[in-house]
């Protein structure tokens, strides 16, 4: 009896780059709203729901493809992967939107910052409003956005594709 095994790469490719043009689209629709400087709460809501739309569709296709079965360790390596994709072509986004399209971004978000810690925190002084400044801004460089931006789409992929992985999952029998 001949037995199909699905391709994570082939379901990684297809599905990251689903998950990565609808974040990228979101994203844009946030930034023409002129509400990127403010990141609003339904953004965070909807990546997560596309994420774990995007994931489960790749599970499932995987599922399909695999006559219906489907590991856990398949289900978190496949998400994984679909979350890898996605999260490179997302990272090369953000960099090019922060230092090619919009690149005061940066300068912009470091302004807002420091005008919410006043507001915040009106006790603090001159010297700790700096130095929380300092650690701000390295963490705010485009390059530390790119990196925190692949390493939180691999952390999300992984907990969606456990936790769908745990419901999804059938094993095949094993044969003697």
């Amino acid at each position: 009896m001949e037995t199909n095994k699905a391709s994570v790469k082939k379901i990684a490719l297809n599905y990251g780059l689903i998950l990565a043009l609808s974040s990228i689209v979101l994203s844009v629709i946030v930034y023409v709203m002129g509400m990127h400087m403010e990141q609003p709460w339904w953004q965070s809501v909807l990546s997560f729901l596309i994420m774990t739309t995007v994931i489960v569709y790749g599970l499932k296709a995987f599922k399909k493809e695999g006559d219906g079965f489907l590991t856990l360790g398949d289900a978190i390596k496949t998400g994984l992967a679909i979350s890898l994709v996605a999260g490179i072509v997302g990272s090369i986004f953000t960099y090019l939107f922060v230092t090619v399209i919009e690149p005061d971004f940066v300068v912009q978000m470091l302004e807002v910052t420091r005008e919410k810690m006043i507001t915040d925190n009106p006790q603090m002084t001159e010297e700790q409003l700096e130095v929380a400044m300092n650690m701000t801004e390295k963490f705010m460089s485009p390059m530390m956005m790119t990196a925190f931006g692949l390493i939180a789409s691999l952390f999300f992929g992984f907990i969606i594709s456990l936790i769908a992985g745990l419901i999804m999952k059938q094993n095949r029998p094993e044969t003697y």
